[in-house]
């Protein structure tokens, strides 16, 4: 009985060290400490987030890891990008490597019940599909039997292509590359016929191909639905709030036209609705545990969601499409700041 009790304790004093270890529990405490932000992002995702020639990463993804760092700590300055494959950038938020993760990571029922993670909302609407050379010859992804597709392992665009293969009673050979920039390699050295993954990454790559752009043809099927969105650790429900809240005011800055240009004189404006976002009003800062001025700095740092867009996307053709905001006709609005 003796020996019993004895391992008992000590399983339980094991447990309460490897909980001692782990990630923090209240991570904005953490941040807030260290004065720097943690962000993981992708290795390689043009428009998304990459480095430029300078080593500046640039992107959607980028700009809201500069707008979290921003409303934190007050400046887009204080931020740390660690880039992280397909295989390891859950393990890396997890273990507490990062902070959060924004990388065109796709919310599924699987990652957001089964990983210890959980998602905050949606910075952008895609879905998948499939590029080809003009050369092959291919109108359609309905021609594509037999094809040599390169892929990602582990990722929702692996098992949407072989659920759209089965449905439609075709069959390809998958080619299977761990990174980004090696399958992008892949595809251009003729090592598969089909590049498939989100069409806004599609674009992205077949726009940096410049005057080889035109060699290159983006089917006109999309497969599936890929709900792109942050993700941080359950049970750590004040930064939840902080990175959800974010991305709301960024929505919402664009709805109001608050601008990176304007958001100073727009803390004079009259509306109700804009001075609570912009902190003249009321006390959603300090209930997020964040100062009254934390959206004036996001936006300051980066603009508002429309031009956080314009900066990344526009450039290199993505239509908005569903990622305009619901008065213009897409998905994209926020609760109100009331």
């Amino acid at each position: 009985m003796r020996a019993l009790l004895a391992s008992l304790l000590l399983l339980a004093s094991a447990a309460s060290a490897s909980a001692q270890s782990g990630p923090p529990k209240d991570t904005l405490q953490v941040v807030l400490q260290r004065g720097q932000l943690v962000c993981g992002v992708a290795t390689a995702g043009v428009g998304l987030s990459i480095p430029d020639s300078q080593g500046i990463w640039r992107g959607i993804d980028a700009d809201y890891c500069r707008a979290l760092a921003a409303a934190v700590l007050g400046s887009a300055d204080k931020l740390r990008f660690v880039a992280t494959t397909t295989q390891q950038r859950f393990t890396a938020l997890q273990s507490g490597e990062v902070d959060v993760l924004i990388r065109a990571t796709t919310w599924t029922f699987s990652r957001d019940v089964t990983t210890g993670l959980t998602f905050t909302g949606i910075n952008l609407y895609d879905g998948q599909g499939f590029m080809v050379r003009k050369a092959l010859g291919v109108k359609s992804a309905t021609e594509l039997d037999g094809a040599t597709i390169c892929l990602l392992p582990g990722t929702t665009s692996e098992q949407n292509v072989t659920d759209w293969f089965r449905a439609h009673g075709l069959k390809f050979q998958p080619v299977v590359i761990e990174a980004a920039a090696d399958i992008q390699k892949a595809f251009f050295s003729g090592r598969c016929d089909v590049y498939s993954n989100d069409r806004t990454d599609m674009t992205g790559i077949r726009s940096a191909q410049g005057s080889g752009a035109a060699d290159l043809v983006i089917l006109p099927e999309t497969i599936s639905k890929e709900p792109l969105g942050p993700l941080v650790r359950k049970n750590d429900g004040r930064w939840f709030d902080v990175v959800r809240w974010m991305n709301f005011a960024l929505l919402s800055a664009e709805e109001l036209g608050v601008t990176q240009a304007n958001v100073e004189q727009m803390r004079s404006s009259t509306n109700p609705e804009v001075r609570r976002l912009l902190g003249v009003e009321g006390d959603f800062g300090k209930q997020l545990g964040l100062t009254d001025a934390w959206v004036v700095d996001m936006i300051k740092a980066v603009g508002n969601y429309g031009e956080i867009w314009d900066r990344n996307q526009k450039p290199l053709g993505v239509d908005r499409g569903p990622n305009r905001l619901w008065k213009d006709g897409g998905l994209q609005y926020s609760p109100p700041f009331r």
